[in-house]
């Protein structure tokens, strides 16, 4: 790792996309253990501080872990910029491409 990288920021960054696997019925604590490689202890405060910030979510019933609508809409907007720029690429190419009057 580097100098200024943590190895619990890691992997909490890694349990958001891991998360990514299952927004509808969510993951069990231990899918998370599992896949992280980390200790079920670690995988309960990286939940507890996704949960705080808004991200994650435990459905009570199951006792499972979900991304919230947070993340997810975040990726719905970077596809919306992306659209509206292949939009405007698309009438530059119209307007270079015309013929002359």
């Amino acid at each position: 790792m580097g100098a200024y990288t943590n190895a619990g920021q890691q992997r909490i960054i890694k349990a958001m996309l891991v998360l990514f696997g299952d927004v509808v019925n969510g993951l069990p604590p231990g899918a998370l253990v599992k896949a992280l490689g980390a200790s079920a202890a670690a995988i309960t405060r990286d939940m507890a501080n996704l949960i705080e910030a808004g991200i994650a979510e435990r459905i009570e019933e199951t006792g499972h872990y979900r991304l919230t609508p947070r993340l997810p809409q975040q990726a719905i907007k970077v596809f919306t910029a992306i659209d509206a720029s292949e939009r405007r690429v698309q009438e530059a190419k119209q307007r270079f491409t015309r013929k002359p009057d």
